[in-house]
């Protein structure tokens, strides 16, 4: 896990070093530069795998390794410090010699790589290229990466199971390959820019603070108003916009390359290369056994938890006690037992469980987390989130987040802080199956979309009602589902929801829920949640892995009928069936979903003296900076809002994310000061 930076042609190597330390944090433990007349490639380090600075970046092929990293100078000569190796054939992606770092050195290069993210399955695909004659010295993934692109070119992105944004310079044709992974858990942005001597440059970074120091102006993108507004809060992480004129985010599933033409265009043309809908090993319409796919859902993500724990650094789990954090851990304790073929190179210090804990609000769920801490046998740090121990940095995380949240990130800053301090450098955590499975509220639009097919109906119903703390009567369910039937028909004739839709021509085969499902997978819900988990880990140089988002469970998945996912008064399904023997009863088939956020109703409303930050919210709606942002809507209407919630006139969820989501421009706003004086 890293930062990258690049920019086609070189760029002056002060303002690039100015550039790349902003992204220190996403890589604390190193950091390497190179530079030639064609690209400047720079990249911070977070050391997982292979831990020698053999394994360092940028990496180059045939291989030029230096313990302090490569450094090529403005004047196209290259200087060492230390033992340098190299290599001389296309196949050899490391021959250990020594040898003076010369011109002719340096034109031998063919590729230069910097990477961010992790290919879980980097063991058996380098079996695969030494099989084919490749040689590796490193026991690193990033080898594999540029072994694989000289092997197989942009093929070779199918072959990778992981999490990635990463670039790759062809010293031969000038060319630079960009690519990010299939669900976009790792972040990538661009930009055009004409630099100072007049010439086109184009500029990638894994966040968009590394590319300010290159444009000419930082300020808000002219339809700032629009995407942050609340209802298109999840609307836009999966599009090319972002909150910054002139820049632009990579779509995932894409890869690109970038030339002279490209620059003299001032135009990105990307290719996808995956979809969920061309990868579906079952037809939904007719799939195996409900009995099987229990048993193959449970193989698959046995498998995919095993290979997320290969690491050469302590692991662990961000816990709620929730299903999913909770299988993730117990399917770890449970492999720890196990002898299985996958399990190669599987890190065993990984019982390590931070929990966040609301104390007196309803968004508190350590009792459960206890309940699976105990079950495994193990000891979890339960921390207690005091919002005032963060919030005079609330400017800086705007400046580290870039983005507006539709909650308060300050407990998942300080439970993967308190993560870090433990010494875990990675968690294995169960993001990803709300959107699989659906444990959000678009079961209610499902029910829409099946009005007319009684059974489904029923069945939706029940589940909806078997997952409340405290289930209505029949009779109140009834009506309850009565009520929105006539609300989503209202909403229906005024087009506010339309079907979800797909150019892909299987997009077809999906029953109506499963095309919800796809909708908050693909292009709303978890896009934004993956970039928000990539800002609330990197800040504190950790590194998040995600064993429900592996691409063969995540196709397994769309591939069936949604009468595989809610069954017998369960949401998740396939989870609950196929994994309850190592997991506690009481999580397991628990009924109610709390869900990860922040309490923020009940921080509005208790005073400093308190834990709360009922001052700190008065201030801002009598701040004349607040009431005059240009980029709130309606800064009045706003102020009114937070005046009552603080007096306990309102204290609805919702209340707190308008108000959140409200304010947040103008968080936002003060961190690009922030950024512009730390820059």
């Amino acid at each position: 896990m890293c930062g990258i930076l690049g920019t086609l042609p070189s760029s002056e190597p002060t303002k690039f070093a100015q550039a790349l330390n902003t992204l220190s944090h996403r890589g604390p433990d190193n950091q390497g530069v190179f530079h030639d007349n064609s690209i400047s490639l720079g990249h911070t380090r977070l050391s997982i795998l292979d831990l020698s600075s053999d394994a360092s970046q940028p990496m180059h092929f045939p291989v030029l390794s230096i313990k302090d990293n490569l450094r090529v100078h403005s004047d196209n000569t290259f200087s060492a410090q230390d033992k340098t190796t190299g290599g001389g054939g296309a196949r050899q992606a490391h021959k250990k010699n020594s040898l003076e770092i010369t011109n002719k050195t340096r034109d031998s290069l063919r590729y230069t790589l910097v990477f961010n993210g992790e290919i879980y399955n980097f063991l058996e695909l380098q079996q695969e290229l030494i099989a084919k004659g490749y040689i590796f010295h490193t026991h690193s993934d990033s080898e594999v990466i540029l072994a694989s692109f000289d092997a197989w070119g942009e093929k070779c992105l199918h072959r990778f199971n992981g999490m990635w944004a990463l670039a790759i310079f062809n010293h031969k044709n000038q060319e630079l390959f960009l690519s990010r992974d299939r669900f976009g858990k790792k972040p990538l942005f661009y930009a055009f820019i004409k630099n100072n001597t007049g010439k086109e440059q184009f500029i990638f970074a894994s966040e968009m603070k590394a590319i300010y120091p290159f444009l000419s102006e930082v300020r808000p993108a002219n339809n700032f108003k629009n995407l942050t507004h609340i209802g298109n809060i999840f609307n836009y992480e999966h599009t090319q916009n972002t909150l910054i004129q002139g820049i632009q985010r990579f779509p995932h599933a894409h890869y690109a390359f970038v030339n002279a033409d490209c620059l003299s265009k001032q135009q990105l043309q990307t290719t996808r290369y995956y979809h969920i809908l061309e990868h579906l090993p079952y037809n939904p319409h007719n799939p195996k056994p409900y009995t099987e796919i229990v048993q193959e859902f449970r193989n698959l993500f046995l498998d995919s938890v095993a290979i997320r724990m290969r690491s050469d650094v302590r692991i662990g789990t961000a816990l709620s006690g929730g299903v999913d954090s909770s299988a993730t851990i117990c399917a770890m304790s449970y492999l720890s037992k196990k002898q299985l073929p996958s399990i190669r190179n599987l890190h065993k210090d990984w019982q390590h469980a931070c929990v966040a804990c609301f104390k007196d609000t309803p968004l508190d769920e350590s009792k459960y987390a206890r309940m699976v801490c105990d079950y495994i046998n193990i000891k979890g740090e339960f921390i207690e989130i005091n919002p005032l121990n963060h919030w005079e940095k609330i400017e800086e995380y705007f400046y580290l987040f870039e983005d507006i949240y539709i909650t308060s990130p300050i407990p998942m800053i300080a439970t993967y802080r308190a993560i870090k301090e433990k010494g875990v450098t990675v968690t294995l955590d169960g993001h990803g199956a709300d959107e699989l499975f659906s444990g959000y509220g678009h079961i209610i639009q499902a029910l829409w979309d099946a009005k007319y097919r009684p059974k489904s109906i029923k069945n939706i119903l029940h589940t909806l009602n078997d997952t409340r703390e405290n289930p209505k009567s029949p009779f109140g369910m009834y009506k309850e589902g009565m009520q929105f039937l006539c609300k989503s028909l209202s909403r229906k004739i005024r087009h506010k929801f339309p079907m979800p839709m797909d150019s892909h021509s299987n997009f077809g085969l999906l029953d109506y829920f499963s095309k919800w499902l796809y909708e908050i997978f693909d292009k709303t819900i978890l896009p934004t949640l993956l970039r928000n988990y990539d800002r609330y880990s990197m800040i504190n140089g950790v590194e998040i892995r995600m064993p429900f988002l592996d691409h063969r469970l995540v196709e397994l998945v769309f591939s069936l009928p949604y009468s595989y996912k809610i069954r017998n008064g369960y949401t998740k399904s396939l989870i609950r069936d196929s994994l309850h023997d190592f997991m506690p009863e009481s999580v397991i088939w628990r009924k109610n979903k709390i869900g990860f956020n922040s309490p923020i109703i009940q921080w509005m409303q208790r005073n400093k003296a308190n834990n709360g930050l009922q001052e700190w919210f008065l201030d801002i709606a009598h701040s004349r900076d607040f009431l005059e942002c240009p980029l709130i809507r309606d800064s009045k209407k706003l102020q009114d809002l937070i005046l009552r919630i603080c007096n306990k006139q309102e204290s609805s969820f919702n209340a707190g994310e308008i108000v959140w989501c409200g304010i947040s421009p103008y968080l936002w706003q003060k961190s690009l000061k922030f950024a512009l004086h730390n820059g």
